[in-house]
């Protein structure tokens, strides 16, 4: 409980044990039953618990901005209390009880959201104080924001990870739970990559940076989350219109409740009863209040989007967890993707060749290179490369690479490619991605490159089935053999392969064209050539740990340990919060609509109205509260 908080809640115990004394003190009679004594008696707790609220009316008047909370419940509670002067009651109780209750159900408002906000901002507490910089010998605490690429940090047990970089010296075990939400530690050793946010658990590591502190995963992720209210669901925005529209509306059907029927009755030559009429629509005013819609409704995202980032997925907006919610079609990329993205030389096949020139040419053709298939050759070449051996590199997207090696003339690629250089080749087999050699437009053998299926990919194909998903479409640029062969292991219902970057945008558009409004579709990729298609697809989701920065910026949705199983994990978190989103509307509202009609025909009074008010935010708020529960999805 934040200071603010903590004076609020003592202004309501205030308040509430003297309009206690003071109630007492009148039934025993020892208080005067009406006149300025007790006026200015009762306006103390008034003055205490309500003086906030009357400012903020005064200058929203001021400011030609009446019409919100603040003015309805001034104007009800002011003009019960003016009421009770011009009939000489006394009774001024009910208007003090009215903004009692009103603050009381402020504070709980404040509280839960307060709540919720220091929930998310523990689990996202990754971002780091300090960097251990080693300069001369010695170890210096500095800002993570000096700190430039290539400096070599320090990170000792028990310390966050500040910046990206790759392991020098040493190995230990991380947590990553705060990125990734999984509870299980992952080792590193010397040469593996490591990401910011992460907290070193047992030995020292020396870490090369990578990237500067502005760039790093960290950071990204702390901005993602920062900035993820400032995109409003259409769910939002037809409450703030709703609102809007909705206060100035109540506040002149009041002031009809208050003037026409006391002006009928004096046409009818009856008794105007002007206080009744005037009474009821103050009521009418404090049953109006649309608190528990405007409250609501951004704190069941809001804590939605918690509790994603909670299980390691990001979301950018809640207009992203309300589009995830309607998606139907999830394509997905295949490297990287629904595969680890390893590629690994699983044979050499050679004509005239020797097995080890052909893979040094091969290797030599793709030194330029940073796709995975090109990693893969000069991984199994083994050797340092002499880049000045090559010249005249041009890669084709989709295809390969042509370069000039020795001042030969090399082609290393598909069959496509095979078939543009006019090189007569002989197809393969085998199962896996096949890379033909041509040297001078003659063949001269193939190496089989194969990528492993990610252990949990047929799994969360299995999810997305059990919860409605209906189609599963792979694209991938692979050979046709092998992405059939990955998709039917998977049980992936469609699937297009040899396919271009452009061809994937365009398989994309096909689907959104034939899909409805309300039936989305998600693109899920890891590379940079997957970002275009990841702003057309209606939602993009990006892995987050391995993926490229492209992606990642291009994408709605991150998946921060890259398991394509939290794909229905958000999916389900996406649906649990609209499903809270919607009962607290029709609940809202049909409370209201209720209340407000019992009150113009005179059935309910104040009391009533505090519920419709006060009693209907709360239960709405505690409602919106639950969507920051997902463990158990």
């Amino acid at each position: 409980m934040n200071k603010k908080q903590k004076k609020m809640l003592i202004r309501i115990l205030v308040s509430a044990a003297l309009l206690g004394i003071l109630t007492i003190l009148g039934k025993m009679e020892i208080l005067p039953q009406n006149g300025i004594v007790r006026f200015v008696l009762y306006c103390i707790p008034y003055a205490i618990i309500g003086y906030d609220v009357l400012m903020k009316a005064f200058k929203r008047i001021k400011n030609h901005q009446m019409f919100d909370e603040c003015f309805l419940m001034a104007v009800a509670t002011v003009g019960a209390i003016a009421l009770a002067l011009y009939s000489g009651s006394g009774d001024y109780v009910e208007a003090i009880a009215v903004m009692l209750f009103y603050q009381v159900g402020e504070w709980f408002q404040s509280y839960a959201v307060g709540k919720s906000r220091k929930n998310i901002s523990e689990l996202m507490d990754i971002r780091p104080d300090y960097a251990n910089i080693e300069r001369d010998g010695n170890i210096e605490k500095v800002d993570p924001d000096e700190v430039e690429i290539g400096s070599i940090i320090v990170v000792q047990p028990g310390e966050k990870v500040p910046l990206d970089g790759v392991v020098v010296e040493g190995s230990s075990t991380l947590n990553t739970a705060a990125l990734t939400g999984e509870s299980v530690p992952r080792t590193v050793h010397t040469g593996d990559e490591i990401i910011s946010g992460c907290i070193n658990e047992t030995g020292v590591l020396k870490i090369q940076t990578t990237k500067e502190f502005w760039d790093s995963t960290v950071s990204k992720i702390l901005d993602l989350v920062e900035n993820a209210s400032s995109r409003k669901s259409k769910s939002e925005d037809f409450i703030t219109k709703f609102a809007r529209v909705y206060t100035p509306a109540v506040v002149y059907a009041a002031i009809a409740l208050a003037v026409l029927p006391p002006l009928c009755r004096l046409v009818l030559g009856m008794a105007p009863a002007w206080g009744m009429w005037v009474y009821r629509a103050l009521t009418f005013l404090v049953a109006s209040c649309p608190c528990a819609l405007v409250i609501s409704i951004p704190l069941s995202f809001f804590a939605g989007i918690g509790g994603a980032s909670k299980e390691g997925v990001l979301v950018k907006g809640s207009n992203y967890l309300e589009a995830l919610s309607q998606t139907k079609t999830i394509v997905f990329d295949k490297t990287g993707t629904l595969t680890q993205g390893v590629f690994e030389v699983q044979g050499v096949y050679h004509n005239t060749l020797p097995e080890a020139e052909l893979i040094e040419y091969a290797a030599l053709a793709e030194s330029a290179s940073s796709h995975p298939i090109s990693k893969s050759i000069q991984r199994a070449y083994g050797k340092q490369i002499d880049r000045s051996r090559v010249t005249d590199i041009q890669e084709i997207g989709g295809n390969g690479v042509v370069a000039t090696v020795d001042g030969k003339h090399i082609a290393v690629g598909n069959d496509k490619l095979m078939k543009s250089e006019g090189v007569s080749y002989k197809d393969s087999e085998e199962i896996g991605t096949i890379i033909h050699i041509a040297i001078d437009n003659v063949y001269v053998g193939h190496i089989l490159i194969s990528d492993v299926i990610k252990a949990s990919s047929k799994e969360a194909i299995e999810r997305l089935r059990k919860i409605g998903i209906k189609d599963t479409v792979m694209l991938t640029g692979d050979a046709t053999k092998v992405a059939n062969q990955v998709a039917k292991e998977l049980g992936i219902s469609k699937v297009y392969s040899e396919l271009l970057p452009s061809d994937k945008v365009e398989k994309v558009e096909e689907l959104l064209a034939n899909a409805s409004e309300k039936q989305k579709v998600a693109f899920v990729g890891d590379g940079i050539n997957d970002a275009p298609v990841l702003r057309r697809a209606d939602i993009g989701i990006a892995m987050g740990a391995m993926g490229s920065d492209a992606a990642i910026e291009a994408a709605d949705i991150v998946l921060m340990d890259d398991d394509p199983k939290k794909i229905a994990k958000a999916i389900k978190i996406s649906r649990k919060c609209l499903r809270i989103v919607y009962q607290n509307i029709f609940f809202a509202i049909g409370i209201k609509v209720g209340c407000l009609l019992l009150v113009a025909v005179g059935l309910a009074g104040m009391w009533l109205a505090v519920f419709a008010d006060v009693g209907v935010m709360i239960l709405a708020v505690l409602n919106a509260i639950r969507t920051l529960f997902v463990k158990n999805l």
